[in-house]
């Protein structure tokens, strides 16, 4: 499990972080710094740290938010219907970060799901330095 000071995590995080991990806002679409980032590496909770997804699932949705096909890791789920819309909230484990949204249009072939996903919620760590980041552990997933 990581281990996290999360107000101090929280005093740290830009407006627009903020208002997305704490009170499920949703940046504008096609905005975000990892709608079109496709590096190799895994994306991780800007609050607690704690591993969300690797690129290796990231696929372009054309949605205009990062689109991943599955989670590293169970996330918390919720239904939400604001804005008169039925949807199902994700948020991170730990920190219980608003996260985005999953929706059963992604690919098929993947397992149907699309995690769509604010790229404020999220910090990118490249595959070159997993190790040095502390996420060594991560490094086979890169392994052909």
């Amino acid at each position: 499990m990581v281990k996290f000071d999360k107000q101090a995590r929280l005093a740290q995080l830009t407006p627009l972080q903020y208002e997305v991990t704490q009170h499920a806002a949703t940046e504008r679409p096609f905005t975000g710094e990892y709608d079109q980032c496709f590096a190799a590496g895994i994306y991780v909770d800007v609050v607690s740290g704690e591993p969300l997804f690797s690129s290796l699932d990231k696929y372009d949705a054309g949605c205009g938010w990062p689109a991943f096909t599955k989670p590293l890791v169970k996330l918390k789920e919720r239904r939400d219907q604001s804005f008169g819309m039925e949807r199902t909230e994700v948020k991170s484990p730990q920190a219980a970060s608003h996260l985005g949204h999953v929706f059963c249009d992604g690919p098929v072939d993947k397992g149907g799901l699309r995690y769509c996903i604010n790229s404020a919620a999220l910090r990118f760590i490249p595959k070159e330095q997993l190790q040095a980041a502390g996420y060594g552990e991560y490094l086979t997933l890169f392994e052909s």
